[in-house]
């Protein structure tokens, strides 16, 4: 994905705000010039001096002259930026492509590139490009990486003009800039089967007819080779040829991923907090359920979903799986807590229809939401749920023994109502634990390579 556009600036002001913008562009060795000038021009008039006088108008004209050049010279420049590409996962590099055209009829001078990058970013970068022809271009590059997801601007992009004798030197910036975004780091999942998925997942996968009930059925015309048992004899009747009942149609296998965003859950900030993890953790499911051909469908605490409540609420087979992973990608980038305390919008949302699979993220639960979360099983074909304790999360070092803590109890409370609860410790990857969601779904207890695999 490239990203970026030209931009060429046009006369700013009137002529005496030309004027006072060149001068103020004078460096120490213009302005000492230009007072040298004026000085051996005052002498040469007290003592009489022509050759003395021509000596002050040179070295007074010669700043001016060089400011005039540059200005008009600074209009005649254009600049452009390009990503590639724009959107990139977070400890990822991006390259960013600046270019400079000389669109004048003159040469310029030595010129000096700035482009303004966030702090989060890096180092703001700094090139000097030589002399360019008239017509001429010039292209430089650097490299921006963050391990911080986000939408970060990049520009504008700042061009400092000198004169060959180093007498002015003058700053153009340029208006546009271009947004760099971040994505949540994604993991690859294994392609496990998780039993319980009747309703969106595998060989359980749900088939439905054209329309339920015998009165109700659309039916074709008799092809050659269809099974004589699947003729409709009343609709042959009233049409005057055979009728057959349509076959059943597969139905798209949907999956529903639910992060939990609610600021009271979790403990910690930066790279390697628990909610980082789950946001992660979410981007990961999601590609991985994409790329497996499910209609899916990114929900909140909060009772927004992504892509929206279009038809049904999901991405669905009309859609792009690239354009669908992006525009979910583009909204984890940014996503942060709410402020809300409860699961109950994202539970009025799920009870509202057959969510398929439902794979949730989930930060500290109190036995209230743990209640609520207990009975959004009841409308999914299959539940998983990825518990992290935010607090355990803060004080609990990589490798250190699982502490026995109230999350016991919520992770119980959830398997008793159905659902695959997993915790989640510290430096723990989501490929492990999502195979061991699928050992205790499916009742294995040793771990081998290909078990359980498709």
């Amino acid at each position: 994905m490239d990203a970026g556009g030209t931009d060429r600036s046009t006369e700013d002001g009137g002529r005496g705000g030309g004027i006072r913008t060149a001068l103020t562009g004078l460096t120490t060795r213009g302005r000492s010039f230009l007072a040298a000038g004026i000085a051996a021009a005052v002498c040469a008039y007290v003592l009489g001096q022509s050759d003395l006088l021509r000596v002050g108008l040179l070295l007074g004209a010669l700043p001016l002259i060089c400011a005039t050049v540059l200005y008009r010279t600074r209009h005649q420049v254009a600049g452009s930026r390009r990503l590639s590409p724009g959107r990139v996962p977070a400890g990822s590099e991006a390259r960013v492509h600046l270019r400079v055209d000389n669109v004048s009829r003159l040469p310029t001078g030595l010129l000096m590139l700035q482009d303004r990058v966030p702090y989060v970013l890096g180092p703001r970068p700094r090139f000097v490009l030589d002399r360019v022809e008239p017509g001429g271009r010039r292209e430089v590059s650097y490299r921006v990486r963050s391990d911080l997801r986000g939408r970060y601007p990049l520009g504008p992009l700042q061009l400092r003009l000198t004169d060959p004798f180093g007498l002015c030197e003058l700053t153009r910036s340029f208006s546009t800039y271009d947004t760099l975004t971040v994505t949540p780091r994604v993991e690859a999942l294994p392609p496990v089967r998780l039993s319980g998925e009747a309703k969106g997942y595998g060989e359980g996968r749900q088939r439905s007819l054209a329309l339920a009930g015998d009165d109700d059925v659309i039916p074709r015309g008799y092809r050659y080779g269809d099974d004589l048992r699947r003729v409709h004899w009343r609709s042959t009747a009233r049409y005057g040829e055979l009728m057959v009942r349509r076959e059943e149609q597969p139905q798209r296998a949907r999956c529903t991923v639910l992060l939990d965003t609610r600021g009271v859950a979790f403990d910690g900030a930066g790279p390697d907090s628990a909610f980082e993890w789950a946001v992660s953790g979410a981007a990961s499911v999601l590609v991985h359920m994409l790329e497996r051909g499910f209609s899916v469908r990114l929900l909140t605490d909060s009772g927004d979903s992504v892509p929206g409540e279009g038809a049904d609420g999901f991405a669905g087979a009309s859609q792009g799986t690239a354009d669908a992973a992006g525009l979910m990608m583009d909204t984890l980038a940014v996503i942060d807590h709410s402020d809300g305390t409860g699961l109950s919008r994202a539970y009025d949302v799920l009870r509202g229809g057959n969510e398929g699979l439902l794979v949730a993220f989930f930060g500290d639960l109190d036995e209230e939401q743990a209640t609520v979360v207990a009975k959004m099983r009841r409308r999914s074909g299959g539940a998983l749920a990825f518990v992290l304790d935010g607090e355990s999360w803060d004080r609990e070092p990589v490798g250190a023994p699982r502490p026995l803590d109230r999350s016991e109890e919520r992770l119980r409370m959830l398997r008793e109502a159905g659902w695959t609860a997993v915790r989640v410790p510290r430096g723990t990857s989501l490929e492990e634990l999502w195979r061991l969601a699928d050992r205790e779904r499916t009742g294995l207890t040793a771990t081998s390579g290909g078990e359980g695999a498709r």
